[in-house]
């Protein structure tokens, strides 16, 4: 079985989680293809439980669990230039957000993102999709999110503004699982 270390993330061996209620679309109509299920994989030794660790090579979060295991979510993250790396914690999450894009996204593309400047209310449209995962600074929102979106079928791509984006079973799992000052690393 493939392993996952710290000096980067590499293949990991799968195991199909068991379609529970935990992974069942409760927000959407959109069923999960198999390629996109959510799996348990092994991990080599180092990490601790209770991380998230997202890897860009492989459109992947991971979600740590006792005895070096963690569940593996397929996510899309940031176009070329916009994916950032580091260090954050949770700082706080939100069910159905609202959005409102940042001045630098206004600036890059106002064709597309200056209709939104005044923001967009949470729900079943709203880009975020049902759930969200706020990265802090310290005391600081880094403006870099975990969230759903309405656009499921993007995920093991490179499409967002800079935010990690999963499906919104995958997010309201992951949802459940983290607390306000979870660690989260983005490679």
């Amino acid at each position: 079985m493939a392993q996952l270390n710290r000096r980067g993330f590499l293949a990991t061996g799968m195991a199909t989680l068991s379609a529970g209620p935990a992974f069942a679309a409760t927000t959407e109509p959109y069923e999960i293809p198999e390629k996109h299920r959510a799996r348990v994989v092994q991990l080599e030794n180092g990490f601790a439980a209770g991380e998230i660790h997202v890897d860009p090579g492989r459109f992947a979060l991971y979600w740590t669990l006792e005895d070096g295991q963690a569940i593996r979510y397929p996510v899309a993250i940031g176009l070329p230039g916009q994916y950032y790396d580091g260090a954050f914690t949770v700082g706080r999450k939100a069910e159905w957000p609202s959005w409102t894009p940042t001045q630098r996204m206004i600036r890059r593309n106002p064709e597309f993102f200056a209709e939104f400047a005044g923001g967009v209310p949470g729900g079943p449209d709203n880009p975020l999709g049902s759930r969200a995962i706020y990265l802090y600074n310290g005391a600081r929102d880094s403006l870099l999110r975990i969230h759903g979106t309405t656009q499921p079928w993007l995920v093991e791509t490179a499409t967002s503004s800079g935010c990690v984006r999963m499906i919104n079973a995958h997010v309201e799992d992951l949802y459940e699982r983290v607390e306000q000052g979870t660690p989260v690393f983005l490679r």
